[in-house]
């Protein structure tokens, strides 16, 4: 029987070992898949009452579906390592990932962050501290907000490996009737694509915050991943995933909806709350609040131009008051649109 560990049990890493369960159910295959959780009043709840009410209300988990509180117990023996933790706390659980990791496993990362410090991605945090190749690495991501494929809402995303057997392989794995995943090798253009939508939805949110139309909200949209693209592309992304899946798919999904953490935190920001403050009120981590200032770092080394990230930044750190924002991205000289 394979064995897939998911580590990390809050609404995305919770959702996608349902994703996968689906899968295995719908091709006949059964794995075992085991959550691990930090807390045991949410393990337990995981494994005896197949719910996980804190992430995902009321919706039911296969039985297939176990948890523990024990990183070592659910890494062992796993042929498939899902990571959806925070990417600041990522390094930190790779040393006992490490010592219990197969010498085949293949890694899967959910996480959207840039390691604050080393402005690294997390695909090259991985690397460099378990030593597996890149063809034992795989990133997916997408238009993919938790709550609406854990209602077996419809939706598509994208499977990103060096390897495109890997990538074909972890694509099997979590197909199924609501969730359909596209391959793909732009492992750099797909992990800043998702990194990067965070600071914007950041922005976006402050623009609901502060009362602004759907001309501003759409106008940093578009300037936004036009930020993106730049910084990706010079960083060896591929122009094409920008207009896909984990590019604008995943852009217009994460500041265009309720769901979306990052736009939540920002809608706060915009109101005049402090990012301790947001921070406080958000039960999960809003990734674009921790991984803005290493995005704005790698740009500056590139020296690549990113205002709106670069303006956000500077709304977390007290530097900028928020009702400045909009007024501060306007004032910039005049260029054509492509610059």
């Amino acid at each position: 029987m394979t064995k897939i560990a998911v580590l990390g049990a809050g609404s995305w890493g919770t959702t996608f070992a349902k994703v996968m369960a689906d899968a295995a159910v719908l091709g006949g295959d059964l794995p075992s898949i085991m959550l691990w959780a930090r807390r045991e009043e949410v393990a337990a709840e995981i494994t005896d009452s197949h719910s996980n009410a804190t992430y995902l209300g009321e919706t039911r988990l296969p039985e297939m579906i176990t948890a523990t509180t024990d990183l070592a117990e659910a890494v062992h023996g796993a042929e498939i390592v899902v990571l959806a933790v925070p990417a600041q706390s990522l390094r930190s659980h790779l040393q006992i990932i490490r010592e219990n990791l197969e010498s085949s496993a293949v890694l899967v990362s959910l996480i959207k962050g840039l390691e604050r410090g080393t402005d690294l991605r997390m695909s090259e945090v991985i690397a460099a501290e378990l030593g597996v190749g890149p063809d034992r690495i795989a990133v997916v991501s997408g238009p993919n907000l938790a709550m609406e494929i854990a209602r077996e809402e419809p939706t598509a995303s994208v499977v990103a490996c060096a390897s495109e057997q890997t990538a074909e392989r972890v694509a099997a794995l979590c197909k199924n009737q609501y969730f359909r995943p596209y391959t793909n090798t732009d492992v750099t253009g797909v992990e800043i694509a998702g990194i990067v939508k965070n600071v914007i939805a950041l922005a976006v949110g402050i623009c609901d915050g502060q009362k602004l139309g759907d001309n501003s909200k759409a106008s940093v949209i578009t300037r936004g991943l036009a930020e993106t693209t730049r910084l990706a592309t010079v960083l060896g992304g591929r122009l094409e995933t920008f207009s896909g899946l984990a590019g604008l798919g995943d852009l217009v999904a994460t500041c265009a909806s309720p769901l979306s953490r990052n736009r939540s935190a920002g809608r706060l920001l915009g109101e005049g709350l402090t990012a301790e403050e947001a921070t406080a009120q958000l039960s999960q981590t809003a990734e674009g609040m921790k991984s803005g200032s290493a995005v704005v770092e790698l740009a500056r080394q590139h020296e690549i131009e990113m205002p709106i990230c670069e303006a956000v930044v500077a709304v977390l750190d007290g530097k900028l008051p928020v009702d400045r924002l909009a007024s501060l991205l306007l004032a910039r000289d005049l260029k054509a649109e492509g610059r």
